[in-house]
């Protein structure tokens, strides 16, 4: 690691990041909270190339380009995880349409699946995101016929055999019984085509209605339907953290 005199102050790189006051960001440096390709930098005034340095800052990657942009959207139901529709029909791309940002989604949700969705154009990170070898974990509210017997759980966290292999939920919980129906939430890593709706539907509860509430420490929220916002700092590092950037 070397400080190239064409670079930019790591204190005025933090500071246009987001990450603190360019006093603060000094504060952090001292306190050798900051590292730049992998070594803690103590040196005041170190340039740095914020196009290709990879800072981090109390083991948090920090993201300092300008041209990256991480959204969440609130898929609605009935929208299709497409950028475009040659049928036609309502499609993600739609609540980006005006965007000069050339934006891809991560992963998909089905047409029937509600909630969120990411959407950037830093392809790396989407990637690895959809890899299941990175485990990141999704959230899903689901309605379900219910009630639930109490081996559900153990069922789907051992596993259960599909037509295209072996799947298991990482997590189960029971949220409430009611009326012939029952809210439970899984939590999984991999991603296959329907994949909750299949495993539910296996251990004999077919999906009346799926969200899906968090994509590893992102979290939906109370975001309404259709609405998109960009990703703070703490939740773009902790989706980098994820995945090992």
């Amino acid at each position: 690691m070397s400080s190239s005199p064409e670079g930019i102050r790591l204190q005025k790189v933090l500071s246009s990041a987001g990450v603190a006051s360019r006093r603060a960001a000094e504060d952090l440096i001292d306190q050798g909270r900051v590292s730049v390709d992998g070594e803690v930098v103590r040196e005041q005034g170190k340039r740095v190339d914020p196009e290709n340095a990879v800072i981090h800052v109390d083991g948090v990657r920090v993201v300092v380009r300008e041209d990256r942009v991480y959204l969440a959207l609130n898929k609605p139901r009935g929208v299709h995880s497409t950028m475009d529709d040659d049928r036609g029909r309502p499609c993600v791309g739609d609540y980006v349409r005006d965007r000069a940002d050339r934006l891809f989604h991560v992963g998909r949700l089905d047409a029937e699946t509600e909630g969120l969705l990411l959407l950037t154009n830093d392809g790396d990170l989407a990637h690895r995101l959809m890899h299941p070898s990175y485990g990141v974990l999704k959230t899903y509210l689901a309605e379900v016929s219910g009630p639930v017997a109490r081996d559900v759980g153990r069922r789907l966290r051992d596993g259960v055999e599909l037509e295209d292999g072996p799947a298991r939920a990482d997590s189960f919980k029971l949220v409430d019984n009611y009326a012939g129906k029952a809210l439970v939430e899984i939590v999984l890593h991999e991603g296959r085509k329907h994949i909750v709706r299949r495993l539910l539907e296996e251990v004999g509860h077919p999906v009346l209605k799926l969200v899906r509430t968090q994509i590893g420490e992102v979290r939906l929220g109370n975001q309404r339907p259709g609405s998109i916002r960009a990703l703070n700092r703490p939740e773009v590092g902790t989706l980098y953290g994820a995945v090992g950037l």
